[in-house]
C-alpha cells in the first residue's frame, strides 16, 4: 500500500463512525423517499428510512417541518436516532400543529438532505370541512408499472388511504415485466429488501411525499390468504415468527405512529380518525384477528376458495368473524351520529358477490356473512348516518348497495360501497364480474379489465367518486381516464351514475 492510502486509510478508521458516513458522499441515504400519515388537528406522522452500506447502529436524523416550501418559516423541528433494530427508519411525530393546515417537510443526515415532502393536519373538530380522497392498493411490482401512482402524484387530494397489499411476497415469473429481487419471503432481511424495492419505484415516491396516507394492510404483506394465527400453506407452519417479520418490516416502512411498532406477532393496526364535523374515517383490520376461513381444502389448514353453502355448514357459523370481537365491538360503539359521513377504510369487497351455482369465495366478506350482516344491522339499528364502506383486493373497481340481507329484493340499502381496482396486480377475468352482476342486482358496477385507483371528493350534501383507470398498464408514462362517475346523496344510502 502506497504511503498516502495508508495515511488516508488510516484516518478513516481512527475517526468516529458518523464521521466515517458522513464524509461517503456518494452513497445516497434518502434513497426510498418521504411519507407521512395519520393526520390530527395538532399533528401527524413523518416517515423516512436511511439507506446505503455500513450505516452505524443508530444515526441522528433532523427533520423540519415548515409553512412554506422554501422553508423560510419553520414550524417544528427537531431529532430522531434511527436504530439498525429497525432498519433505520424514522417515525417523527411533530405535535402543537395548526389544524387544517398545509406543511412541508424535509430530513438531514450523514452530510444529506432528503427531497421535501407535502402534508397536512386534520380539521379541527368543530370545523366545517370538505375532503379530497383518493384509495389505491394491490400494486404488484412484477406485473407492471404504477403510472398510477404517476397519475395520482399530479391530482390536488387531501389524503390517500391505501388499502392493502403493498408488497407480495411471491417471486416473480421469468416472463414478468419487472422482475421481484429474491425468492418467496420469509425472513425479516428479505421482507425488509421487497420494500426497498417497491420503494424505490419514483411514481410511488412522489405520490407518498404528494399527501398524507392512511395505512391498512390485506393478506400480501405477509402471505396470501392468512387468517389471524392460521397459514394458508399446505398442512401448516407456525405463523408467529413470519407474522413477527412482515409486521416489523411493515411498520419500518410505512408512516404509523410509534406507538403502533409491533410486539412481536402482534401489531396495533385498526383505528380511526375525524376530518372536522364532515366525517369519520374508521380504519379496520380484516387479517390479524379473523377466524380462520370456512372448510379449507386439505392439505391447507387455511385460505380462500370457492364454496358451496349446501358443502360447508360453517359458512353461516354466527360465531365466526372477520374483525374479530374485540374489533366488532369497537366500531359498533364508535359510529359517528353527529356526522354525516362514516367511510369504513377496509381489505376487501363487503357487498355480496357470490352465485348460487359457484358458490361463496370463503376469504372475504361472503366467507362471514353473518359478521357482515352484524355491521350493517347495528348501521339499521343505530341509524348511522353516510355509511360508506372502501375496499380494495378484488382488483377491480366495483361500485355497490349495501343491505342486511341481499336476498330480500325489498330491503332497505343501508349503505354504499366503493371497492377500487389494483394499481398493478392482473383482474380476474371480465366475464367472472358480469355473470356475478347478473345474479346480484346491487353490484352496480364492475370493471376487472383495468387498473387504477378511485378519487372522492365530500362535503356535507354529498360525494363524488371517479374510477380512474390506467390505459396502458405496462407503460410507466400511461394515460389515465374517467371509468365511470357516481355519487351518493347524503341522508340518502346507496350510490347512483352522475
Amino acid at each position: 500500500m502506497r504511503r498516502r492510502d495508508w495515511l488516508r486509510t488510516a484516518t478513516l478508521l481512527a475517526a468516529p463512525p458518523f464521521i466515517r458516513h458522513a464524509r461517503a458522499a456518494d452513497e445516497p441515504r434518502f434513497a426510498l423517499g418521504v411519507a407521512s400519515g395519520q393526520p390530527r388537528p395538532d399533528g401527524l406522522v413523518l416517515w423516512t428510512r436511511l439507506t446505503g452500506d455500513d450505516l452505524p447502529p443508530q444515526v441522528p436524523v433532523q427533520w423540519e417541518l415548515a409553512h412554506d416550501e422554501a422553508f423560510t418559516r419553520i414550524a417544528a423541528r427537531g431529532s430522531e436516532d434511527a436504530d439498525s433494530r429497525w432498519a433505520h427508519s424514522v417515525h417523527a411525530e411533530p405535535s402543537g400543529l395548526a389544524p387544517g393546515r398545509w406543511y412541508w417537510y424535509r430530513f438531514r443526515a450523514l452530510g444529506q438532505q432528503s427531497r421535501v415532502g407535502r402534508t397536512r393536519t386534520a380539521p379541527a373538530a368543530d370545523a366545517a370541512a370538505s375532503l379530497r380522497l383518493a384509495i389505491a392498493s394491490c400494486q404488484r411490482w412484477d406485473h407492471g408499472h404504477y403510472a398510477a401512482w404517476r397519475h395520482l402524484a399530479t391530482q390536488d387530494l387531501d389524503l390517500v388511504a391505501f388499502l392493502g397489499d403493498y408488497i407480495y411476497e411471491y417471486p416473480s415469473s421469468p416472463m414478468a415485466p419487472r422482475l421481484h429481487k429474491g425468492g418467496l419471503l420469509r425472513s425479516l432481511d428479505q421482507y425488509r429488501a421487497r420494500y426497498a424495492q417497491y420503494r424505490s419505484d419514483p411514481a410511488l415516491q412522489d405520490a407518498h411525499a404528494a399527501c398524507p396516507w392512511l395505512m391498512v394492510w390485506d393478506d400480501h404483506e405477509v402471505e396470501n390468504d392468512y387468517a389471524g394465527t392460521h397459514p394458508s400453506t399446505p398442512l401448516g407452519a407456525d405463523m408467529a415468527p413470519l407474522r413477527a417479520a412482515a409486521y416489523q418490516a411493515y411498520w419500518e416502512h410505512q408512516p404509523l405512529a410509534r406507538a403502533q411498532r409491533p410486539r412481536g406477532a402482534d401489531m396495533p393496526l385498526f383505528g380511526r380518525m375525524d376530518w372536522g364535523r364532515l366525517a369519520r374515517i374508521h380504519q379496520l383490520d380484516t387479517r390479524q384477528h379473523r377466524d380462520g376461513q370456512a372448510c379449507p381444502s386439505w392439505p391447507r389448514t387455511s385460505g380462500g376458495r370457492l364454496v358451496r353453502e349446501a358443502d360447508c355448514p360453517a359458512l353461516d357459523d354466527p360465531s365466526r368473524s372477520l374483525l374479530g370481537a374485540a374489533q366488532e365491538r369497537w366500531l359498533a360503539e364508535g359510529w359517528s351520529l353527529d356526522r354525516p359521513w362514516n367511510l369504513v377504510a377496509q381489505q376487501t369487497l363487503m357487498a355480496r358477490a357470490g352465485l348460487p351455482d359457484q358458490g361463496r369465495w370463503t376469504d372475504g366478506w361472503d366467507g362471514y356473512p353473518a359478521a357482515r350482516a352484524r355491521l350493517l344491522r347495528t348501521v339499521a339499528e343505530r341509524r348511522v348516518p353516510g355509511v360508506v364502506v372502501l375496499g380494495g383486493d378484488v382488483h377491480a373497481h366495483v361500485v355497490a348497495e349495501l343491505k342486511a340481507d341481499f336476498d330480500d329484493a325489498r330491503a332497505p340499502v343501508l349503505a354504499s360501497e366503493f371497492c377500487g381496482t389494483s394499481i398493478s396486480s392482473h383482474g380476474r377475468a371480465q366475464r367472472g364480474w358480469d355473470a356475478a352482476r347478473a345474479g346480484n342486482p346491487h353490484l352496480l358496477h364492475a370493471r376487472s379489465d383495468q387498473r387504477g385507483f378511485a378519487a372522492f371528493t365530500l362535503d356535507a350534501r354529498q360525494l363524488q367518486a371517479r374510477l380512474l383507470a390506467v390505459d396502458e398498464p405496462l407503460d410507466a408514462a400511461s394515460a389515465v381516464h374517467e371509468q365511470a362517475r357516481f355519487a351518493v346523496d347524503a341522508g340518502r344510502p346507496g350510490p347512483h351514475r352522475a
